[in-house]
């Protein structure tokens, strides 16, 4: 009938008009993807159970807001982003959200011009049951690679059990209320960490991938200013952008500080949680692991091992790598494995002889070809040539962590090659 919009166009036409909010093309994103096909994570952070020393006070989160701002490495056409009740033992309640173009990266002041509201499954809000995940509907946006972006959540009630990512090195704010499209939290709380967010998506061209990092505090950035993104991931993923041959990749930091490739500790250990963390992103082409210093300190930490154990530990170590890659291959994705650093003269680890052959056998496992499909050896790029037990002292920053030019020069000896020959 003449003269009658129908509800669809007009469902479109309101995607269309938000998204120019953050300048985006006309068109919902739903329609890029039908031209495009393709969404690939731009940022991500591993999820976890909050501890009660980073645990936000008892009712914090009681009608209140969360704004968090992270920063992409890929850029797009459309944004979707993804909420996580996985380590909850009750539904978690989100009412509203939303994504703006914060002012600064320290700091809860967004853009008002922005700010869109995020919608899930067609509604407001969201209930995610107890475990689960729930990924927002598509968003047309315009966004840059290495920019950052703010997500508000408005939560309806603090979780029995906070789902989180204590190491966020990052500032995150809380403030009372529905403020989801508030310009400013000038009486907010802040914490430095993350709160249900998992992943934010964005939607391009078919040629592009996900690079997933599964480690540590080495990946996860211990010793780094808060909201500086100099962890090494963040070099690497600056070095990527700064090629075209390259610029068609992303890097989600899957990073646990303490993490073990065995044994849980702070947060599930790498074999279990492989499948949520690097298999569960949108877009993987590749993976890279970095992790195993800690199963090796661990191991001697309070007291020698026998022969017998230290044995058994390389074994094990290299049978969970080696079941990462049979799985990663079945899904087409390329498994690199990183060589672990070395960590002598830690004043939270003191590896015995015994241990640094631990450590150089695992090594030399990964360097074998055809245990992993490629290899960045950071071993032989950070250790100190006169005591290779020990990290150069120009990238050195406790014996066990590399300084800030540490995690630069980690992303420099990352061999790009590995990354353009094909393009998965």
């Amino acid at each position: 009938m003449r003269g009658r919009v129908s509800k669809a166009v007009l469902g479109r036409l309101c995607i269309a008009l938000f998204g120019l909010a953050l300048g985006a093309t006309p068109g919902s994103a739903q329609d890029a993807s039908a031209q495009t096909g393709r969404w690939v994570g731009a940022w991500a952070a591993s999820q976890m159970v909050t501890d009660a020393d980073n645990a936000l006070p008892g009712g914090a989160l009681d009608d209140a807001t969360v704004r968090q701002i992270v920063r992409l490495t890929l850029g797009g056409s459309g944004v979707r982003v993804r909420i996580s009740n996985v380590f909850g033992v009750t539904p978690l309640v989100i009412t509203s959200a939303s994504v703006a173009r914060p002012v600064a990266v320290a700091g809860p002041a967004i853009d008002p011009a922005t700010v869109q509201s995020l919608s899930f499954s067609g509604q407001p809000g969201v209930t995610i049951p107890a475990g689960a995940e729930f990924t927002s509907d598509p968003l047309a946006v315009d966004v840059s690679a290495l920019d950052s972006l703010t997500v508000s959540l408005h939560y309806a009630s603090t979780p029995s059990t906070q789902t989180s990512h204590p190491g966020a090195r990052a500032t995150s704010y809380v403030a009372k209320g529905d403020a989801v499209s508030a310009a400013d939290f000038p009486s907010a709380l802040s914490v430095e960490h993350w709160f249900n967010l998992a992943s934010v998506d964005v939607l391009g061209s078919k040629d592009r991938s996900a690079i997933v990092i599964i480690g540590d505090s080495i990946t996860d950035g211990y010793g780094v200013p808060a909201n500086s993104n100099t962890r090494w991931p963040d070099a690497f993923a600056e070095r990527l952008q700064s090629s075209p041959r390259t610029a068609h990749l992303s890097v989600l930091n899957q990073g646990i500080g303490g993490n073990r490739v065995l044994l849980d500790g702070l947060g599930p250990n790498a074999l279990a949680r492989f499948e949520r963390d690097v298999l569960g992103q949108t877009g993987v082409g590749y993976f890279i692991i970095l992790e195993g210093v800690n199963d090796l300190g661990r191991l001697t930490r309070n007291g020698p091992a026998t022969a017998q154990q230290h044995a058994d530990l390389v074994h094990s170590v290299t049978a969970a790598y080696a079941q990462m890659v049979e799985r990663s291959r079945a899904r087409g994705i390329m498994a690199i494995g990183a060589t672990i650093m070395p960590f002598a003269g830690s004043d939270y680890y003191h590896p015995p002889a015994e241990t640094e052959a631990d450590r150089n056998a695992i090594n030399a496992w990964i360097r074998t070809p055809g245990h992993f499909d490629g290899v960045i050896d950071f071993d032989a790029a950070m250790r100190n040539p006169l005591d290779p037990g020990r990290l150069r002292p120009e990238v050195d920053n406790d014996h066990l962590h590399p300084s800030v030019a540490g995690y630069r020069a980690m992303a420099a000896a990352v061999p790009l090659s590995l990354f353009e020959a094909a393009r998965p």
